[in-house]
This record gives C-alpha cells, sequence and structure tokens, in this order.
C-alpha cells in the first residue's frame, strides 16, 4: 500500500511538471499582468490583474481595477498553415471595482479570440480581443448592462 501511494505521488509530481508555465502582461484597452499555466499542450488557464478602460475609455467613470480567469484553447491544426501564428479562442470572466463617481462593482463575463506568434523557446506575443455583457452595480444608476469589448497586445514569457 505505501508503495502504491508513493508511485501516484511520483506519477502527479511528474505529470504536474511538465505543464508550462507563463508570466506576461499586455496593453490596449487596459494593462494587465498575468500568469498562465497550460493543462495540455492546446489548452491553458490564465489568471490576470486587471486596470481596464471601458470601450477604450480612460476618464475616471470607466475605469475599473479587478482581476479575471481565462480558459484558452487552440484551434488545434492550423498553426502551420498560417506561418507560424497559431490562432486561440477562450471563455472568461472578469469582475473589477469601477472607480470614478459612486463606485460600484462589475462583472464581464466574455468570449476572446486571438493569435498567438512563438518568437523563440521562451517568449511569445499574441493579439485579442473580447466581447461580452458587462454588469455593474452600484455608483450614479443602480445596475446598468452594456455591451463590453477590448483588444490588447502582449508578451508570454515561459518559466523554466
Amino acid at each position: 500500500m505505501k508503495k502504491t501511494i508513493l508511485g501516484l505521488l511520483a506519477i502527479t509530481a511528474v505529470s504536474s511538471a511538465s505543464a508550462a508555465s507563463y508570466v506576461g502582461g499586455s496593453v490596449g484597452s487596459g494593462a494587465t499582468m498575468h500568469y498562465q499555466t497550460d493543462l495540455t499542450g492546446s489548452s491553458a488557464m490564465r489568471y490576470g490583474l486587471n486596470l481596464d478602460a471601458t470601450n477604450f475609455n480612460f476618464n475616471r467613470d470607466n475605469v475599473s481595477v479587478g482581476g479575471s480567469v481565462d480558459y484558452l484553447g487552440d484551434f488545434v491544426g492550423t498553426g502551420s498553415a498560417l506561418g507560424g501564428l497559431t490562432p486561440y479562442y477562450g471563455l472568461g470572466l472578469g469582475a473589477g471595482v469601477v472607480l470614478g463617481e459612486g463606485g460600484g462593482v462589475s462583472v464581464y463575463p466574455h468570449g476572446t479570440l486571438g493569435l498567438r506568434y512563438n518568437v523563440t523557446d521562451p517568449l511569445s506575443f499574441f493579439v485579442e480581443g473580447n466581447v461580452g455583457p458587462r454588469i455593474t452595480v452600484g455608483g450614479p444608476n443602480a445596475s446598468n448592462t452594456r455591451l463590453g469589448s477590448g483588444a490588447r497586445i502582449g508578451l508570454n514569457y515561459r518559466l523554466p
């Protein structure tokens, strides 16, 4: 029994050690720092800290500070046909505190489409866009729901 448990622990350690981890950041409709870890060879989870500007508008009523969690998946089999660009999709959930008159809390479930280019082994660039409903509670309006969108260009660095 002891050998079985030790064997299972060793297999778990090897399988989690093979997953790549990345740190990075992006700019566009906001500024983001993120940590990303591979789930499989073609999917990943990204955890980000965001300073978002709703619809690219950086006035004090449209800026929120928060975070997001995104599942990202590659469109498998398309990378070589696009000259090294790998297209991907994603689903995510962002949440933040709206800064400005009266404050408030916003939630942003969204879909993402993007392209990634691996420059060299540890370094890759990406460009992506996202869209979804942005739900804000609090502030001058008791509740506000509108279509939110964003675009950004960023950098990932693979950790050793």
